[in-house]
């Protein structure tokens, strides 16, 4: 499948159908150990649910860029910036409506007939709308990279994204040192997801042989093997920690994925993009919106706009300076300590047993 039939299978199969036995499973461990708080991600129905029947109260956590329903924002997916004029807000409200009625139609029909199971009236609420019935929203970004809305959901808490765990079994590969000869480094990854070599890391390889920098391919699990004849300005591994290499990295080159994008940016490092698959389409709207990078706007560059794009990039001090603004702000914003503090909070003041709007009403009062 491909496109909005794809997208149709995925929000019914991957997210509402296995909310059933989400609530099931929960609801038994619940009853081996009680607890205070369910934190869940921005696309994890049953913890919400969970709220609703009266159970803990749910705490969510961003794991991609914000896509709560707003007056100023056309529906997440469509990678459009905001407008808060009356003809945007006629265009978002619009836009709003064919997404709920078509594609998101088939999603909200499974999800009502779970809920009709569980005895909680049907609603009208899509994906991510269920999130505004949490009690707190954590989102792993700075405020800085997202979109100055006048409604955003007052739960929203911007903590900037945990720090990764370092790896004790991993050693420098032997070219390590290179990094500090002086030339400028282009570190070049596909994440996880969208890992087509032919994308954007062979490209970039090419694109960037003849220049005068450093170029760190990681594939994030794929054979370097299979990139093939590498330039001498080129290095590609399997696996590098973040942690170790972004300091020295001058250009992050990524199709988008938002793990990648926050570490990059918890480092100063600018950005350029180039993905439309998942929620890849809005994070990288956002790197060209926040100023920290640019947004090639395709899953598939040429040589070319990656070589203007990265020669463009190193040239402009103003993309850099964007992003040190917005790493000053990720250490301002206090990451995994203020996650947890933030947490602890909820849980000493939460009730079990106390009620709560539901996602439907919420998602009115926020509209």
């Amino acid at each position: 499948m491909s496109g909005l039939r794809k997208l149709q299978f995925d929000m019914v199969h991957g997210f509402a159908r296995p909310t059933c036995t989400h609530v099931s499973d929960l609801r038994a461990l619940l009853d081996l150990e009680p607890a205070d708080v369910i934190v869940g991600d921005t696309a994890f129905i049953a913890a919400p649910l969970i709220q609703e029947l009266g159970g803990p109260v749910f705490a969510g956590f961003g794991i991609s860029v914000l896509g709560f329903p707003s007056r100023e924002l056309a529906p997440f997916g469509l990678g459009l910036t905001p407008s808060a004029t009356l003809p945007g807000r006629i265009r978002n409200r619009v836009l709003e409506q064919v997404m709920r009625r078509i594609v998101f139609r088939s999603m909200s029909t499974e999800v009502n007939a779970i809920r009709r199971g569980l005895g909680l009236p049907a609603t009208s609420d899509v994906l991510f709308e269920y999130p505004l019935a949490s009690r707190l929203y954590l989102q792993f970004s700075p405020p800085g990279f997202e979109y100055a809305v006048t409604d955003l959901p007052p739960q929203v808490r911007f903590v900037g994204p945990p720090r990764p765990l370092g790896d004790p079994s991993w050693t420098p590969p032997a070219w390590w040192d290179e990094l500090s000869s002086g030339r400028r480094v282009v570190l070049v990854n596909q994440g996880t997801v969208a890992t087509d070599a032919e994308q954007l890391l062979r490209p970039a390889i090419d694109a960037l042989s003849g220049e005068d920098v450093l170029v760190v391919a990681v594939t994030g699990g794929g054979d370097p093997a299979a990139l093939g004849t590498l330039p001498p300005n080129a290095r590609a591994e399997r696996f590098i920690p973040f942690g170790e290499l972004l300091p020295h990295v001058d250009v992050f080159l990524t199709n988008g994925g938002y793990g990648g994008t926050q570490l990059a940016l918890s480092h100063g490092v600018p950005i350029v993009a180039a993905g439309r698959t998942e929620d890849k389409i809005e994070v990288n709207a956002r790197v060209a919106w926040s100023g920290v990078g640019v947004d090639l706007r395709t899953q598939t560059p040429s040589g070319e706009q990656i070589r203007t794009a990265v020669r463009r990039v190193l040239a402009d001090p103003r993309y850099a300076m964007k992003a040190r603004r917005l790493q000053a702000e990720i250490e301002a914003a206090g990451r995994e300590e203020q996650a947890a503090d933030l947490l602890e909070t909820l849980a000493a003041s939460a009730s079990p047993a106390a009620s709560t709007p539901t996602a439907s009403t919420s998602s009115r009062s926020a509209a």
